[in-house]
């Protein structure tokens, strides 16, 4: 206990995120994923590590969006990669 009578407060653990991300290759071309740690996962795709832009270096963060579940950040990326999605990320990023 501490001084006064009053017991600390429990540490809350914070809940992790997921990350559904958009990037922007060299060629003008988006390219759409999912990640449970985006700072990480970023730098992948930077150092040529992803195969799917790899040819297509450098690539830049445009938009992320934060998830509270993977299955949630894996259907966004889904809705994402849809015509609707593509229409959405077109006007979204202009």
């Amino acid at each position: 206990m501490r001084a006064g009578g009053s017991k600390p407060l429990p540490r809350t653990i914070l809940p992790s995120m997921y990350y559904t991300y958009v990037l922007r290759c060299s060629d003008g071309k988006l390219y759409v994923g999912s990640t449970g740690n985006l700072r990480r996962r970023v730098a992948e795709h930077q150092a040529a590590r992803v195969p799917a832009t790899a040819s297509r270096l450098p690539v830049t963060l445009e938009y992320y969006e934060a998830c509270r579940s993977e299955v949630s950040a894996r259907l966004r990326e889904q809705q994402l990669k849809t015509g609707f999605g593509r229409a959405y990320l077109k006007r979204r990023l202009v």
